[in-house]
């Protein structure tokens, strides 16, 4: 296309977002900019076993110009997604299945072959509604693989959560004590207080219960009164409210014993895959946190069902709730605004949240039900650390350990048997599969394991793959991704810069491996996964030279975090007696991967240890003693929080973090 003398051959407007560009033949917006446009979404849905289920079909009317993926987070429909609709994490795969031809951008290309392209696939978030559509969104992972237990410790059962049954005498002319004196007066080891709600349920239960009851009390607080003896029906629930992953668990609290687990997708992950994008969504759109806060509040109340059914249980048994999440999480489920965490100073509203009814947060449960919240010690190191602290017992052993979250925010604490240390190192979303041109979570279809032969006799034979779900690969999860970076530094395909080394070189190193290197585009690939010969590069699953590079930016950023600590304490990396790799993603880590690539200090393997979901084990043990809730609070005093931003050598440590050292 020739360039006329006066100007650019393109309009501002058609480039205003980042990549767009028109497909050969596309006919201009046919849109004037005024009314509404309509969109018709065809949302396809699995069940947790995996079944396909018959699909829904919404119709939204959206201002035109706003992008589809917008148009279906507005209206409640969930499109995956890690980076919040800015066009980076290429997750929002939708296809539009009529309406005019659609334009393509430069990021539509890296993601879709050109017969998917042809077919009318699009980014959602790339993609604006100028016209009437119809689009088909696949289904949303909503089961990611998860841990739902941890590492924990024994606890002696004092919960908050009592139950007192008393038969109580009538009241007579020569007795004329109110309800609540005769009820408080039977339970005297104890100063009860008791609200509006107790009040209306006395009349009410007393008499026709003969003056037979059960007082059911949340520490001296009088909460129900309830006929008969009810006193072995005591259940709560702990949740492990994450960014990505949330874990709910059903416990008798008269016994200890869990009774029902299960585990979901965050619902807000719509408006991002971490706490940044999120808080950056409620400071762009004053009702985003609205949506926020409600999407949460859905979240726990899914979680709470499901384990009340898979056990049996009458959710208005349930009269305690522990959450343990981080700073972020926890200002959103309880509809405080996160701004101040997202810039500096990065301040939070409060570090110890109040308690509160459950159904403040969304949870329908018994009416007065509470919902106790951890504390945070930071803005990023929040109420999910300090559960898993408490879990592990990191301020009772006398051993030198590091405690470390690995995931988009990676929260990091160390402790000398005297000192405990903590900070948090921004390690960006490539745990997640974020920001990886074949990354995704680890649902069905993701390599989570990657073995590399060198001297394997058949090509075929060099890779060997372990895929959730025993499935045909679809794209690599985090764990994937450290075993693939570690096996190829293994063998010598990667250099300590973590640059593939040339194609001559690699035939010389590993022939068995040198075809796997290839390109897609100008960039340098290692493919994975082909599922024929014939299939081209960009169809295959793949590492990319940019993938490395993710890669090793976020594991130089959670090494620079332990090193200083180590630092601040006067410690050697050889001091360190056991690495505890918290969360859903250090559970599935490989030890040796995690070593190898420098992700933890250069140890035994044997003293790094998978602790799991250790945020869930603290919020069960809030839960069945009182002691150890006060442990959790205690923390906040014991705890020194280290600010990395503030350190002159970050940078230079940072810097020197890069490399993999062989």
């Amino acid at each position: 296309m020739s360039r006329p003398p006066d100007g650019p051959d393109f309009s501002l407007a058609d480039v205003a977002r980042e990549g767009l560009i028109e497909r050969p033949g596309a006919e201009p917006p046919s849109h004037d900019g005024t009314g509404r446009v309509d969109l018709s979404f065809t949302v396809h849905s699995t069940t947790d076993d995996g079944t396909e289920v018959p699909p829904t079909v919404r119709g939204v009317r959206v201002p035109p110009g706003v992008t589809v993926f917008d148009a279906a987070s507005w209206n409640g429909i969930a499109i995956d997604s890690t980076c919040g609709g800015h066009g980076t994490c290429h997750k929002c795969r939708i296809q539009i299945t009529s309406g005019a031809d659609v334009p393509v951008t430069r990021h539509d290309v890296r993601t879709f072959s050109p017969d998917q392209l042809s077919a009318g696939w699009r980014l959602g978030c790339l993609l604006h509604a100028t016209r009437d559509l119809a689009v088909e969104v696949p289904p949303l992972t909503t089961r990611p693989k998860a841990a739902t237990v941890g590492i924990g410790r024994q606890v002696i059962l004092r919960p908050a959560l009592q139950k007192r049954y008393v038969e109580l005498t009538e009241a007579t002319l020569a007795d004329q004590r109110t309800d609540l004196a005769r009820l408080t007066d039977a339970i005297d080891d104890l100063e009860l207080t008791a609200d509006l709600h107790v009040l209306r349920r006395l009349a009410t239960v007393l008499r026709p219960a003969d003056f037979k009851v059960t007082a059911v009390i949340l520490d001296e607080a009088l909460v129900d009164v309830e006929p008969g003896d009810t006193t072995a029906i005591r259940y709560a629930i702990a949740f492990d409210l994450g960014t990505t992953t949330v874990v709910g668990t059903l416990l008798d609290v008269s016994t200890g014993t869990p009774l029902a687990v299960a585990s979901t997708l965050n619902a807000q992950q719509p408006f991002g895959g971490d706490v940044i994008t999120r808080i950056s969504a409620t400071m762009m759109d004053p009702a985003a946190l609205g949506r926020l806060q409600q999407a949460a509040g859905a979240t726990l109340a899914d979680l709470a069902g499901r384990v009340c059914r898979e056990a049996g249980v009458d959710p208005s048994d349930v009269y305690e709730v522990a959450v343990a999440g981080n700073a972020t999480m926890t200002a959103l489920v309880l509809g405080i605004d996160p701004e101040p965490l997202g810039v500096a100073p990065f301040v939070m509203s409060v570090s110890q949240p109040p308690t509160v009814l459950a159904s403040e947060i969304g949870l329908s449960l018994h009416p007065r039900a509470r919902a106790f919240f951890f504390p945070a010690l930071g803005a990023y190191v929040g109420g999910d650390i300090v559960a898993g602290m408490l879990a592990t017992g990191m301020d009772r052993d006398k051993r030198t350990r590091l405690f470390i979250d690995v995931g988009t925010n990676c929260e990091i604490v160390l402790s000398d048997g005297e000192t405990l240390l903590s900070t948090a190192a921004p390690a960006g979303p490539a745990f997640e599969g974020g920001a990886i041109r074949c990354g995704m979570r680890a649902a069905d279809g993701a390599i989570e394991v990657v073995k590399v032969d060198a001297h394997a006799e058949e090509p075929d034979a060099a890779v060997t793959l372990g895929v959730i779900g025993d499935v045909e690969p679809r794209g690599l999860c985090g764990s994937g991704l450290v075993d693939a970076v570690a096996e190829l530094v293994r063998v010598g395909l990667l250099d300590a810069s973590g640059r593939l080394v040339p194609d001559e070189e690699a035939k010389g190193i590993a022939p068995a491996l040198a075809d796997r290197l290839s390109l897609v585009g100008e960039e340098r690939v290692f493919l994975l996964h082909r599922p024929t010969p014939d299939t081209e590069p960009a169809e295959c699953v793949y590492l990319s030279q940019r993938d490395v590079r993710e890669l090793q930016f976020a594991k130089a950023a959670i090494s620079t975090g332990w090193s200083l600590l180590l630092e601040e304490l006067g410690l050697e990396h050889r001091d360190v007696q056991q690495v505890l790799l918290a969360g859903s993603f250090g559970s599935y880590l490989s030890p040796a991967s995690a070593v190898r690539i420098g992700l933890v200090p250069r140890l035994p393997v044997l003293r790094i240890v998978a602790a799991g979901n250790v945020a869930g084990e603290g919020a069960k043990m809030a839960l069945l003693s009182v002691r150890e809730r006060a442990g959790a609070l205690a923390l906040l005093e014991e705890v020194q929080y280290v600010e990395l931003s503030d350190r002159p050598d970050f940078n230079d440590a940072f810097v020197e973090q890069l490399s993999f050292r062989p």
